[in-house]
């Protein structure tokens, strides 16, 4: 089989409506779309409309909140260091987010880095963080490594208000 011989199985496409041309064709004049009104116009798309009836999106309750402050880690295991330091990507002495960008091993910066403890770790590794969980500190420590969290720098109104 060549490329040029490839084509879809019968039935698996249909020839698109030709639209406005002319009566006979059955999708003439109106082109199906019925006469006058809003939608009958180009360019309208009536998004979240149900003909008069109260949308779902204004029957159902809102429930909770979403603090647009939050912030958003870039997450990494005990046991993805371990096997990055094992196939040497990773020098165990200095890792840090940049270190985990250049070794693949974090994809997005986002608005920092977490260590979590799932798997374990068996090297001693120095690890340069903004937030840990504390099991994954007390890992890192039974292991003869060391867990450093970076500090967040704190802005003039936030200190105004203490």
């Amino acid at each position: 089989m060549k490329l040029n011989e490839l084509k879809d199985n019968k039935g698996a496409t249909k020839a698109r409506i030709r639209v406005g041309r002319g009566i006979g064709s059955g999708k003439g004049k109106t082109c199906g779309r019925g006469q006058k009104g809003q939608k009958s116009r180009s360019g309208v798309a009536v998004h979240g409309f149900e003909g008069g009836q109260m949308p779902i999106y204004r029957r159902l309750p809102k429930r909770g909140f979403k603090n647009p402050f939050a912030k958003e880690y870039a997450v990494v295991n005990l046991d993805t260091l371990q096997k990055a330091v094992d196939a040497g990507k990773l020098s165990a002495n200095a890792i840090d987010l940049l270190a985990l960008m250049n070794a693949g091993i974090v994809s997005q910066a986002k608005d920092g880095l977490r260590l979590l403890a799932r798997g374990a770790i068996t090297s001693s590794i120095n690890v340069t963080v903004n937030s840990a969980s504390k099991a994954a500190v007390a890992a890192v420590e039974k292991a003869g490594g060391k867990v450093s969290i970076l500090e967040v720098a704190k802005t003039e109104s936030s200190e105004a208000k203490k």
